[in-house]
């Protein structure tokens, strides 16, 4: 056996696709703690010096002699899990990378580590188009090495399904398990995987290997160890039809929205495990294997921002539709309310001679703006900051022109100074990445 961290090589450079993502944030610090430098390839790069152009989305327009020049070793954590326009498994799981596997043979690049996905490609596109990326990587004269995790997480952070899998640990009264909860995985910490990777680059390993913790567990285990990690006490549980699961997938998937699409709930149906063995064959080949979720949670303690984040997660998408729903209902109320009502109301106060029926129209406009871009979900922060901007004006304006509606019986403004708080907690809690 070898230890990942032993210097078996001098220094090389890495370039790391997709290097803005979960997964890749991991597999990036492990690779600097070893001392190698990094180079990430971003969609969008900044002025950083260690980013690079690399959309694989549009491999023809890569530079490939830019992208690869002074480049040792390329591991692609590139992936999407849902496909958006102008993102499409095809060409981020396949095509893109084989074309950047093939630059690399042209250009004397010898390692390649490719994170995959364990699953059947009878599940769906997501895992059919990385396996067939596989097979053609191994196909080339390269040293490559095809990683499959099972479900990652991290005891430090998350992202889209496992910050599901968190939330649905962290509710209040009992964990909703879909069926009986008895589907099995093989969960692997992220750091985890970062360190195969660097073994990976450290050794001379060839081929395909699955990756998961030594013994399966059950969804409703894998829950309830989360929740008694996040500190909140009782161990209930409460089943959830499957078919009721079914309906909210298919509704997310036809909605291109939330971190739980059909192949991830496939996947999750089908049970997402390796090979009996498998993990033997990691410890043999790399010296190091996934460690279980009992080991990686009882070694970092959870701390409160945990429990936020995990309670928090589910609430985001009902702030988000009460706001749009108090946008809307602004909106009809500017539109159809009477103007003599309108002109009674102003009356007597500095904004009658400012033509308030107007106004109001205007106003009713703004707010059908903002909640048709609050849905859309097109940058969702400058979203919440326009309505916040507008509410905040509302509250100033009204405020001094009207002073009366401060002390309205139904709360008229007062209501805001809730209002003003929770779309900046939306603000901050829009950020997903």
């Amino acid at each position: 056996m070898t230890d990942p961290m032993s210097p078996q090589r001098p220094s090389i450079t890495v370039l790391v696709t997709g290097a803005n993502g979960f997964l890749a944030g991991f597999i990036v610090a492990a690779l600097c703690k070893r001392g190698w430098k990094v180079i990430r390839a971003v969609r969008s790069p900044s002025h950083r010096s260690d980013e690079r152009h690399c959309d694989l989305a549009h491999a023809d327009a890569i530079d490939w002699t830019h992208l690869l020049d002074g480049i040792d070793a390329v591991v692609n954590v590139a992936g999407i899990l849902r496909e958006t326009r102008g993102q499409y498994f095809e060409a981020i799981h396949h095509t893109g990378p084989l074309a950047l596997a093939q630059a690399c043979v042209a250009r004397g690049v010898r390692d390649f580590v490719q994170i995959s996905a364990l699953g059947d490609p009878a599940d769906g596109e997501f895992i059919a188009s990385k396996h067939r990326f596989d097979a053609a990587l191994l196909a080339l004269p390269l040293r490559a090495v095809v990683l499959r995790p099972s479900v990652v997480y991290a005891s430090r952070g998350s992202y889209g399904g496992t910050s599901l899998l968190r939330a649905l640990a962290a509710l209040p009264w009992a964990v909703p398990l879909p069926g009986h909860g008895a589907w099995l995985m093989q969960p692997l910490e992220a750091e985890d995987l970062a360190e195969l990777v660097v073994a990976a680059l450290s050794g001379e390993q060839l081929g395909v290997f699955e990756v998961g913790c030594a013994e399966a567990i059950s969804l409703r285990d894998y829950l309830l160890q989360w929740r008694a990690w996040l500190r909140i006490a009782g161990q209930r549980t409460v089943r959830v039809p499957v078919a009721v699961v079914d309906l909210a997938v298919a509704f997310s998937e036809r909605m291109a929205a939330g971190p739980m699409g059909q192949t991830v709930w496939r996947m999750l149906k089908r049970g997402n495990v390796c090979a009996p063995d498998a993990h033997a064959r990691l410890q043999q080949h790399f010296g190091t294997a996934p460690r279980d979720l009992t080991t990686v949670l009882a070694a970092q303690p959870s701390q409160v921002q945990d429990r936020w984040q995990a309670q928090l997660y589910l609430l985001v998408p009902v702030l988000r539709i009460a706001v749009i729903l108090l946008c809307l209902l602004s909106a009809w109320a500017g539109f159809t309310t009477p103007a003599a009502q309108i002109e009674t109301l102003s009356a007597g106060s500095l904004l009658a001679d400012l033509q308030p029926v107007a106004w109001a129209r205007f106003a009713g406009a703004a707010d059908l703006v903002l909640a048709l871009w609050l849905g859309s979900g097109w940058r969702p922060r400058w979203a919440v900051s326009a309505t916040l901007g507008m509410v905040s004006g509302y509250t100033l304006v009204f405020g001094a022109l009207l002073p009366a509606l401060w002390l309205d019986p139904l709360g008229g403004l007062a209501k805001n100074l809730v209002l003003l708080p929770a779309l900046a907690v939306l603000w901050v809690l829009s950020d997903r990445r």
